[in-house]
């Protein structure tokens, strides 16, 4: 059995193209591995703050020295981080905000990039710990971006899950959403087939 991990970063609950994606995925992957258990995390509903003093004061003072406002950070970036550990699948859906993703995953990454948990500082650079696991990234994008230099999503989520060790990581876009019905069509019925061939 495999653990599978979802990450909804969408703000849209109603009419969300990522949010379609990931119910897809997730329907196809129970059907090709019924006995894995699946677990989402909806950060548009359960948010994750930003980066903040708290957080860096729970990582870095010693236990005795945290204040309430730093225990609760540390105890909210442990939950996250021992979502993801536990995980052997990892999937985020990711809609293309002005160029880039959604802050909600930002701040959610924010909170799993960990020094000596997820990844580890060597004499020869930085060593990613969470190797073995695999990643799906579904992302919803108004125009057409894959391989340009406006796609900010892609490179940026590849370095950063790399960096912690995941480097099977499968991108599946929907693109051009927003240049007609018949573009919409198309694009999210392509990213379906995709889904249902990596599932």
């Amino acid at each position: 059995m495999s653990r599978v991990l979802v990450i909804e970063s969408s703000a849209r609950q109603e009419g969300s193209v990522s949010r379609q994606l990931t119910q897809a995925f997730i329907a196809q992957w129970k059907a090709a591995h019924p006995s894995d258990e699946i677990s989402v995390r909806d950060l548009a509903v359960e948010q994750v703050p930003h980066l903040d003093a708290n957080l860096l004061g729970g990582w870095m003072k010693p236990a005795d020295q945290h204040s309430d406002q730093e225990k609760n950070a540390l105890a909210r970036s442990n939950l996250l981080t021992e979502e993801l550990l536990a995980a052997d699948v990892l999937v985020l859906a990711a809609p293309m905000y002005n160029f880039a993703i959604p802050s909600t995953l930002k701040s959610w990454l924010d909170h799993v990039l960990r020094a000596g948990v997820t990844f580890k500082y060597t004499e020869t650079g930085p060593q990613g710990l969470l190797t073995g696991k695999r990643a799906f990234v579904l992302t919803a994008r108004g125009g057409i971006y894959a391989g340009g230099t406006l796609d900010h999503q892609e490179p940026y989520l590849r370095q950063v899950l790399g960096f912690i060790g995941i480097h099977d990581v499968e991108f599946i876009h929907a693109e051009g959403l927003n240049l007609g019905a018949e573009s919409l069509e198309k694009a999210v019925t392509q990213a379906k087939a995709k889904l249902a061939l990596v599932a």
